[in-house]
């Protein structure tokens, strides 16, 4: 099977277990999903839940056999009933110890596995939402969906799991026992369910939203910590260190509280199991100590029924401690699934067509896009249309609409009036992937990838050969400044290509563009960020990156407006005017003020 089917495969399977998600609702949905992570693993989950039966069957035997081994072995002098007694003890054991092995590893392979797909579910989810997703949440935010909140739920399923069964079964187990060894002793242990009862419902009810705190609190604590160590150069430059501390000393005491109320929770309840623990063997050891006193019981049901009490509350007190593993799960479920419910806002159609090696033409019929219904639109009744392999400068001041312009271009949003074409296709008539892999984007800051320079020349083309890379590079004017670095093209770049100058890092991402070969290119203020005799040296570059290709240019340098074959003036999200360099410089309208104050600032500079 090919990794395409292999991506098909994983993507449907998201899908099924979203749509089930979606399809239920509370609590019965988070129990649903969590079944549905472990459905592809049933045969083995079958099989740990059949050796968790064993291990717990294992478990329970030690009080029945002492029964035994006291009242048929030990007082009548029985040495062969005390024998077969003691094998049983053994066998006892060893059942245990296999069943417990088998089950553990089961439960760490089935739990592993089912994280592991929730991560790649995750993943390639986030890869499917829209950009809009991104600029209204945090990084950090969705981080902890993938990091905390899965560790949270991975101590759910490899723990959690197995003690709610194994719990369980051991407390129904010890309750027959009970009964069977002295239904009256068992009742007397049994008043206690109804106090038992109401402290778990009200420890219940009270942790719930304590636990949905610590989430969050942990969830903005790691927002925090990415965007202040992403943004460390602007901290140091503006010396706000000890704002930064401040602000993540709150957060942390915030996050302490909630804890601190989840600790005060269990500290007031647990103990208080334990004690009607005790209280309960107290009543059990007087009141059954004066019946074997008065020959109703005999000492070996009096010893079993002791012995099987600890199996009777420890369960009570297993199962009760697992409803703070429980509740951190359940809400680190919430909170994972509340992200899968996200949905894309651009999604290709069902008849969308895979879009062929373009030319490039590019035409706007009648565009208006807002970022918000209620908003003001970035873009209003533009009309234009781009020849295939003309290079088109936008130009006017921030916030014209010169970027949405870019983005309607690459299909990162939808129009909210009329509609974008590419060599006649409609843009949402056509795979998205099929239009973006035939585009490149060099936008004002460049992101470069931890790795090496090879590894993020490449990027969009990883099968591009090291004569291809090189002679890409020394076309766009990069290959000098890589050659003379220590490792050459083998430099690693450091997070965000922090190891480059903020120029070099510009020269990569030309670089990068032009080995992916795209149909049409945007560059986003993409040589704002070089200097002038830089842009200078890469000029040449340019053109030839450039040459065949459409190419949608936003940039305030003269050099870089005066080689568009086309320039677009844009106002308010309108265009103002349009024509070449010398057609609207003789209009002296608005390209022509532009001009005018770039040209100052140029010989100011």
């Amino acid at each position: 099977m090919s990794a395409a089917d292999d991506g098909r495969r994983a993507l449907s399977r998201r899908e099924d277990i979203v749509r089930r998600w979606r399809a239920t609702g509370g609590r019965g949905r988070k129990l649903r999903g969590l079944v549905e992570l472990l459905r592809p693993y049933r045969g083995r989950t079958i099989l740990m839940f059949l050796t968790l039966i064993a291990a717990t069957a294992a478990s329970l035997a030690p009080p029945p056999l002492a029964k035994l081994a006291i009242d048929d072995g030990i007082v009548p002098g029985d040495t062969a009933t005390l024998n077969l007694v003691v094998v049983a003890f053994i066998v006892s054991a060893l059942v245990y110890w296999g069943a417990t092995y088998a089950q553990t590893y089961l439960v760490g392979w089935v739990g592993q596995r089912a994280l592991q797909d929730l991560r790649i579910q995750l993943f390639a989810h986030l890869q499917s939402l829209s950009i809009g997703f991104y600029s209204q949440r945090q990084a950090g935010v969705i981080i902890s969906r993938l990091t905390n909140d899965v560790q949270a739920l991975d101590q759910l399923v490899s723990d959690g799991i197995v003690t709610l069964f194994g719990s369980s079964l051991t407390l129904v187990g010890t309750a027959v026992i009970l009964v069977v060894l002295d239904w009256q002793l068992a009742l007397l242990t049994f008043l206690v369910f109804p106090l038992l009862g109401i402290g778990s419902v009200a420890f219940r009810i009270v942790s719930a939203d304590a636990y949905r705190a610590t989430r969050e609190k942990v969830a903005q604590i790691t927002a925090y910590l990415q965007e202040t160590l992403s943004g460390v150069r602007v901290v140091r430059i503006f010396a706000q260190e000890r704002r930064h501390e401040d602000v993540f000393e709150r957060l942390n005491d915030e996050n302490r509280a909630a804890n601190m109320k989840t600790v005060n929770l269990n500290a007031a309840y647990f103990p208080a199991v334990e004690l009607l623990s005790a209280l309960v063997t107290a009543a059990i050891l007087l009141y059954g100590g004066l019946q074997a006193i008065e020959g109703d019981v005999t000492v070996g049901v009096l010893v079993a029924f002791i012995a099987a009490l600890n199996n009777f509350f420890d369960p009570i007190q297993q199962l009760s401690q697992l409803y703070t593993t429980y509740q951190a799960g359940m809400a680190a479920l919430d909170k994972i699934f509340e992200l899968l419910d996200e949905e894309p806002d651009l999604r290709d159609r069902r008849d969308a067509i895979e879009l062929p090696r373009i030319r490039g033409e590019l035409r706007f019929e009648n565009v208006s896009f807002s970022y918000s219904p209620d908003g003001e639109p970035a873009l209003d009744g533009i009309d234009l249309h781009v020849p295939a392999g003309q290079t088109v400068a936008l130009v006017g001041s921030t916030g014209a609409g010169k970027s949405t312009f870019a983005k309607l271009a690459a299909r990162f949003y939808d129009p909210t009036e009329g509609r974008v074409l590419v060599d006649g296709h409609d843009l949402r008539d056509v795979r998205a992937r099929s239009l973006r892999s035939q585009m490149g984007i060099v936008p004002q800051e460049a992101f470069l990838f931890s790795g090496t320079i090879r590894e993020n020349l490449a990027f969009g083309r990883a099968d591009a050969t090291d004569a291809q890379i090189q002679a890409a590079a020394r076309a766009v004017g990069a290959h000098d400044f890589i050659a003379a670095l220590e490792h050459g093209y083998d430099t690693e770049v450091g997070e965000r290509g922090i190891q480059l100058s903020a120029g070099q890092r510009q020269l990569v991402a030309f670089t990068r563009a032009l080995i992916a070969d795209p149909r049409i290119l945007v560059l986003d203020e993409a040589t704002s960020n070089v200097d002038i005799q830089t842009e200078s040296r890469i000029e040449e570059g340019l053109r030839r990156l450039l040459a065949g290709r459409t190419a949608i240019v936003i940039a305030h340098r003269l050099s870089t407006i005066r080689r568009a074959g086309h320039i677009v003036v844009l106002e308010h999200g309108r265009i103002a005017e349009q024509g070449t360099h010398e057609e609207l410089l003789e209009a002296e309208g608005a390209y022509w003020r532009l001009y005018r104050d770039w040209a100052e600032q140029a010989a100011a500079a």
